[in-house]
C-alpha cells in the first residue's frame, strides 16, 4: 500500500509533517520501536511507529533518523502522547534525509495503525501471488542466455500488457519489446534520459513518474549488480551515507534505466516487485556487455600507451593491425582513425572522472555506419585519472570518398545528449570533449591525440556544463594563445619586446607602434609608411633599429611570426 492511502484514512489520526513529495512510497510492513538503534529489525519499506522514548535530547535525533533512512524505511510516525508536539529537530532531520514524517494523534493507539497496515498489505499480497511467482520463474529462465533484455521486455508486454524500453542515461535506446510498437521518438528518449538523471541526482527513489505530451512513463533505475554500498551496522551509517553519494556520482551517467509506459503510482506491491526483478535481470545483461568490452578497452590502452611513450611507428602500426579486425569486423580495409578525449570533473575533485567519461564515450560515440543492437562495439576507450580517450576507426573508403569533412564532428556529437547529461551533472560537474581530425597511419596518432586534448582544453574554456570542440576550431592562433603557460608567455614576450619598450621610454621612438603597423601591413614599406604618415626612409630606420635591438630579421617569416605572437600575448 502507499503512504498516501494511510494519510487519506481519517481513522488513523495521521498528520503529515514533512515529505509530501514522497507519499507514493510503498509500505511493506509496520514496526513499533523506541530503540535508539533498531537497524537489526528493519528490512526496508516499513512504517516505523515510535513514542520518542529513545530521545533524551536533540543530539539523539540525527543518528536515529540516519539509521532509518539507511535501512530504507518508508516513513516515520511519531506519537504525540509522550512529548506533545513532535520536536522541531526531528522534523528537520527527516527533511534532510528525505524521510516522510507523520504525527500520530494521542487518541490513536499504535495497535490500530498496525492492524490497518497489516490487513491492507496482506490483502494485496494474496491477490496475485501465484501469478507473480510464475512470472518470476519465467523471467529468470529467459535471461541473457535466452535472448537478452528484449525477451524480458516481451514478457512484460504479453503478461502485463506493458510497453517498455531500456534506455541509456543519454537517451539511447538499448532494447524494446516487440509489443511496444514503433520505437520511441529520439526526442522522447532524450527527455526521459534527462528526467531520469535529474531524479537520481536529487535522491528521489524510483520508480520516477514523468508525464510527456500527455503520456505517463514510470522510470526504474537499472544498477549494475554488485554496486552500491551496504551498511554493515548502524554505527557505519554515516560512512555509508557518504559512500552512497559517491556511488551515485560514479555511476549516474552510465547506468541504464527501464522506461514503462504506465503510471506505477497505484501499482500493487507485487507488480512493483516484478519490475524490480526485471531491472535486476537487465543489470546482469549490462554487466555481461561491459565484460565483453574488456578486450576493446585493453586494445585501446595498449595502443595509447605506445603512442604516449613515443614508441616506433612500426610497433604502433603492428598493434593497430591487431585492433582493426576487432573494431571493424568483416570490413577488411585498413581504417583511418580519430581520437576523442573526454574529461568529467566534479566540484571538489574527490571523484575520479575517468571511468565515468569512459562509459559515456562508449554510449555516445556511435558509428553511423554500424548496425545491430550494440553500435558501441566499434569503439575502444581507455581511461586514466579524469580523462578518457577513445580510438574510433573510420573505414578508409569513407574517409577519402570525396575529400570533404568526414568522421565525428564535435558539435553534432553532443547535440542530442547535451540536455540529459546536463541534468546528470546537476550543477556540480562538467563534461568537456575534444575531437581530432582523422589520420590514416600510426605516425599520425600522436599528433591526433595532442590535437584532441587541445580541442578539449578549448572546450573547457567555454561556459556550460557540457562542451565540445573539434579540430576545425584549432586553425587560428587566437585559440592557441590562451593555453600557453603564463611563465612561458611572459618570458617569450619579455625577450622580444622589453628591449623595444625600454628604448621607447628613453627616446620616444615609437618602435612598438611601428612594429605593429609593419606586421599589420604584411611587411609592405609603402603601405606602412602611409599609415604612419612617415617617409619610407624613416620607416626603414625604425625597422633597422628594431632588428638591431632584438637580433631578429623582419624579412624572415619566422621572425615576423615570433613578433606577431609576442604582440598578441603581451
Amino acid at each position: 500500500m502507499r503512504l498516501r492511502a494511510l494519510l487519506d484514512t481519517d481513522a488513523l489520526g495521521l498528520r503529515l509533517l514533512g515529505g509530501e513529495d514522497e507519499l507514493d512510497r510503498t509500505v511493506r510492513g509496520v514496526m513499533t520501536t523506541d530503540l535508539r538503534d533498531p537497524s537489526r529489525y528493519l528490512a526496508g519499506g516499513e512504517l516505523v511507529l515510535t513514542g520518542l522514548a529513545w530521545r533524551r535530547d536533540a543530539s539523539d535525533t540525527e543518528p536515529f533518523v540516519r539509521i532509518l533512512a539507511s535501512a530504507g524505511v518508508a516513513a516515520l510516525a511519531a506519537g504525540e502522547a509522550e512529548l506533545g508536539d513532535v520536536p522541531a529537530d526531528l522534523v528537520d532531520a527527516c527533511a534532510r534525509h528525505r524521510l516522510p514524517l507523520f504525527a500520530v494523534n494521542e487518541s490513536v493507539a499504535f495497535a490500530t495503525i498496525t492492524e490497518h497496515v497489516v490487513r491492507q498489505v496482506s490483502g494485496e499480497r494474496a491477490g496475485d501471488l501465484a501469478a507473480v511467482v510464475d512470472r518470476h520463474r519465467r523471467l529468470m529462465t529467459s535471461g541473457p542466455a535466452g535472448g537478452g533484455p528484449d525477451v524480458v521486455l516481451d514478457l512484460l508486454g504479453s503478461d502485463l500488457d506493458l510497453r517498455a524500453w531500456v534506455l541509456s542515461p543519454a537517451g539511447r535506446a538499448i532494447a524494446g519489446s516487440s509489443a511496444a510498437g514503433p520505437a520511441l521518438p529520439a526526442a522522447v528518449c532524450t527527455r526521459l534520459g534527462g528526467e531520469h538523471l535529474a531524479a537520481v541526482r536529487t535522491g528521489r527513489r524510483g520508480p520516477h513518474r514523468v508525464q510527456l505530451d500527455g503520456t505517463t512513463y514510470s522510470l526504474f533505475p537499472i544498477r549494475s549488480s554488485g554496486r552500491g554500498p551496504a551498511a554493515a551496522s548502524a554505527s557505519a551509517a554515516a560512512a555509508a551515507s557518504t559512500a552512497a553519494l559517491r556511488d551515485v556520482r560514479e555511476t549516474v551517467l552510465s547506468d541504464w534505466f527501464l522506461a514503462v509506459e504506465a503510471d506505477a503510482g497505484d501499482w500493487p506491491e507485487e507488480r512493483l516487485d516484478l519490475l524490480q526483478g526485471v531491472t535486476q535481470l537487465i543489470a546482469v545483461e549490462r554487466d555481461r556487455r561491459d565484460a565483453a568490452r574488456t578486450v576493446r578497452r585493453r586494445l585501446a590502452q595498449e595502443v595509447l600507451e605506445l603512442v604516449q611513450t613515443g614508441a616506433a611507428p612500426a610497433e604502433i602500426a603492428a598493434r593497430l593491425r591487431v585492433a582493426a579486425p576487432v573494431l571493424l569486423p568483416g570490413l577488411g580495409a585498413a581504417p583511418h582513425w580519430q581520437v576523442v578525449v573526454a574529461r568529467v570533473e566534479w566540484d571538489g575533485g574527490d571523484i575520479e572522472g575517468g571511468p565515468v567519461a569512459q562509459s559515456l564515450l562508449e554510449e555516445i560515440l556511435v558509428d553511423p555506419l554500424s548496425a545491430g543492437p550494440e553500435p558501441s562495439d566499434r569503439i575502444a576507450v581507455a581511461h586514466t585519472g579524469d580523462e578518457a580517450i577513445a580510438l574510433v576507426p573510420l573505414p578508409a573508403v569513407s574517409a577519402e570518398h570525396d575529400g570533404s569533412e568526414t568522421g565525428l564532428l564535435a558539435d553534432s556529437l553532443l547535440e542530442s545528449v547535451r540536455e540529459p547529461l546536463s541534468a546528470g551533472l546537476d550543477g556540480d560537474g562538467r563534461l568537456t570533449l575534444g575531437v581530432s581530425a582523422s589520420v590514416h597511419s600510426a605516425e599520425g596518432l600522436r599528433g591526433a591525440l595532442e590535437e584532441a586534448r587541445h580541442a578539449r582544453r578549448v572546450a573547457a574554456a567555454r561556459p556550460g556544463r557540457v562542451c565540445a570542440a573539434g579540430h576545425q576550431e584549432l586553425a587560428s592562433h587566437v585559440l592557441l594563445l590562451p593555453f600557453v603557460p603564463d611563465d612561458v608567455r611572459k618570458a617569450f614576450t619579455a625577450r622580444l619586446l622589453d628591449p623595444l619598450r625600454d628604448y621607447d621610454r628613453r627616446h620616444r621612438a615609437e618602435l612598438i607602434p611601428t612594429l605593429e603597423a609593419f606586421l599589420d601591413c604584411d611587411g609592405s614599406w609603402t603601405r606602412c609608411a602611409a599609415r604612419l604618415h612617415l617617409h619610407v626612409n624613416t620607416l626603414r630606420y625604425r625597422v633597422g633599429r628594431i632588428e638591431q635591438l632584438t637580433g631578429r630579421d623582419l624579412s624572415r617569416l619566422e621572425d615576423k611570426l615570433d613578433f606577431f605572437l609576442a604582440l598578441r600575448m603581451s
